[in-house]
Formats: structure tokens, C-alpha cells, sequence
């Protein structure tokens, strides 16, 4: 299997970023990403976040996803606040109505009910009002000057944020083509999971990306399966 090569980045437009795309094929890209994030343990990483804050705030917690896409971590999310009783807001936004309206449409469990609404994170502000700002698989989607800018006023925004995505590896690009075409039919995912390694960051470059952007102290760690963690808290 011939590999691209990754030394450089390469931003490539996604089939899910087009309007156009037929909401049936869009649906079964985002069903594909809720089994993607389940295998990676996407939620589990920002409930750990939720948790630590339970301990040093006074209930209920808010917490907004940002670019939630299907809302599948945000329901997971819920699912586990309900668990373990603790009182957490839990909402998410996104720039796309169709993922919106399918994030909807999911039952919502036990617990306050879950907002859903629609921005375009690099176009508006972002809400003050919540305890933690988190995003996950969104980064990659960005220049590394609107990355940059969007780090800026999470921080500005939110005493928390955490963030999650991938790492532009050799290794991470296999592990996306085999994954993709084992456990999901998705035409869409297979090919905007490729895409999304080749124009992912590094270690080094999302260090230097969050140094640009004021992040002191940032936590960024490797996880698994070839991605990073980004975990921020204003000091004080």
C-alpha cells in the first residue's frame, strides 16, 4: 500500500463541507463518526475534563461542544452525567443544519435537556456563559492562522477547553483506510477520513499553535489511535 507523504500539510475540502451533499449519504458519514469516536474514546477524554471540574465548581457544570457535528459525543456525554448523577448542561453547536437536525432527532436521555444550535465558530462569537469549551475532530479542518484565532477566544471565552483530534502520521493514515472500510459503508467517511490525517497537525505544530495563541500551561498529550489531547485551564 503506497502511503502519501505526510511530511508537509495538505487542507483538502471534505464531502461533508458541501452544502450540496445529499442528507441520506451525510447521515451515513455522521453514523460512521459516531462509531469512529466510540472506538477512539472520544467522550471518555472529555468526561474526565467534566469530572475534574465537578470537583472545583459549584453545580451544574456547563459545557459546550463545539462543531458537534451528529451530537453523538454530546449524548454520550449526557449518558454518563446521568450515571453518575452529576448535574451538567450539556449543548452543543455546529455550522451544518443537516448534522444539527440530526443531532435533534436522537432521543434524549435522562437529564437536562440538550441545545443544539447553529454558528459558525470562525464567523461568530463564541458563547461566555459555559465552564468548558471542548471540540474534537474540528481542528483539522482549519487554516493554522483561523486555528490559531479560534484557540485565542476559547480561552477568552471559557476558563476550560479541551480539545481532540487527530495527528498527521504514517501510521494514523493506515490505521483511517483500514478502519474506515471495516467497520463503517460510508463512501462520505472514507473519503474525508483520509483527507482529515493529511491535513491534521503534528505534536510539534499543535504546540507551536498553541503557544501563538496564549494557551500557557496547555496539557497536549498523544492517545489513542494516533491523535492528540489538548487540555487548557485559566489560571487562577
Amino acid at each position: 500500500m503506497i502511503l502519501p507523504d505526510l511530511s508537509q500539510r495538505r487542507l483538502q475540502s471534505e464531502l461533508m463541507d458541501d452544502s450540496d451533499l445529499d442528507p441520506r449519504r451525510h447521515h451515513g458519514a455522521l453514523r460512521a463518526l459516531e462509531t469512529i469516536n466510540a472506538l477512539s474514546w472520544s467522550a471518555g477524554r472529555i468526561w474526565k475534563e467534566v469530572l475534574r471540574l465537578s470537583r472545583t465548581r459549584d453545580q451544574p457544570i456547563r459545557v459546550l461542544a463545539l462543531a458537534c457535528g451528529g451530537g453523538d459525543i454530546v449524548h454520550a456525554l449526557q449518558r454518563r452525567a446521568a450515571s453518575a448523577g452529576l448535574s451538567v448542561e450539556i449543548h452543543g453547536c455546529d455550522r451544518s443544519r443537516v448534522a444539527l437536525d440530526f443531532a435533534r432527532a436522537r432521543k434524549t436521555q435522562r437529564g437536562p435537556a440538550i441545545e443544539f444550535f447553529e454558528l459558525d465558530l470562525l464567523d461568530s462569537p463564541l458563547p461566555d456563559d459555559y465552564d468548558l469549551l471542548c471540540c474534537s475532530l474540528f481542528f483539522h479542518h482549519l487554516r493554522r492562522e483561523d486555528l490559531v484565532d479560534l484557540l485565542t477566544r476559547m480561552s477568552r471565552a471559557a476558563p476550560a477547553v479541551f480539545a481532540q483530534d487527530l495527528l498527521r502520521t504514517s501510521v494514523g493514515h493506515l490505521l483511517a483506510r483500514v478502519a474506515l472500510h471495516v467497520f463503517t459503508t460510508s463512501d462520505v467517511a472514507r473519503v474525508d477520513g483520509l483527507r482529515s490525517v493529511e491535513g491534521a497537525f503534528t505534536l510539534t505544530e499543535i504546540a507551536e499553535i498553541a503557544e501563538t495563541a496564549g494557551l500557557r500551561g496547555v496539557d497536549i498529550q498523544r492517545c489513542w489511535p494516533q491523535r492528540f489531547s489538548m487540555s487548557w485551564r485559566r489560571a487562577g
